[in-house]
């Protein structure tokens, strides 16, 4: 007879899914990780999941929000830092992560809970590289245009092949600008 399992609370279920589920989408992929495989990896039927998710997408946006705050934790820990050092953070932190980002891209326009996702990451985005933007000196009033340029770069550095000192260097001249 098998060993019963302990009970164990709902939200410390819903943490080892999104656990799991976070580490075969960094590892494998969104489109490559059945839910099946998901749920093996955590320990519960794929029933279970859809306890917890109505679907693929709201378990995406779990693990979105999930590698988001512990991002946000480990930034703040990091103490200041010069912007462009900051900014070269956040495209390392971002380039690790590149099949989420992919991810994320590619079902924007399919999912209403992803594209939802996209459009609060991005505001976050945007209030952050204006507040280091401000810290720098950056005019008040040319803030949403340095917000985009950033935005920009940091995208165009995601999706084109460059060597670590490419990166440092636009992203020194991105500060140098303000």
């Amino acid at each position: 007879m098998p060993a019963n399992r302990r009970p164990q609370d709902r939200q410390e279920k819903r943490a080892e899914i999104v656990d799991a589920a976070e580490q075969l989408f960094v590892d494998v992929g969104f489109e490559d990780t059945p839910m099946a495989r998901i749920a093996a990896a955590a320990g519960v039927t794929t029933t279970t999941i859809y306890w917890y998710f109505d679907d693929k997408d709201a378990l995406l946006v779990a693990v979105l929000d999930q590698v988001l705050a512990s991002a946000l934790r480990e930034h703040a820990a990091a103490g200041e830092q010069p912007w462009d050092e900051q900014l070269l953070w956040v495209i390392t932190r971002l380039r690790r992560l590149h099949r989420l980002v992919s991810v994320v891209h590619a079902r924007v326009s399919s999912s209403p809970v992803v594209n939802d996702w996209h459009d609060r990451f991005h505001a976050l985005a945007d209030i952050n590289l204006a507040e280091g933007f401000r810290a720098a000196g950056v005019r008040e009033q040319d803030l949403p245009a340095a917000t985009r340029i950033a935005v920009f770069v940091i995208e165009g550095l995601l999706t084109h092949t460059h060597d670590e000192q490419t990166a440092r260097d636009i992203v020194r001249l991105l500060g140098a600008l303000t």
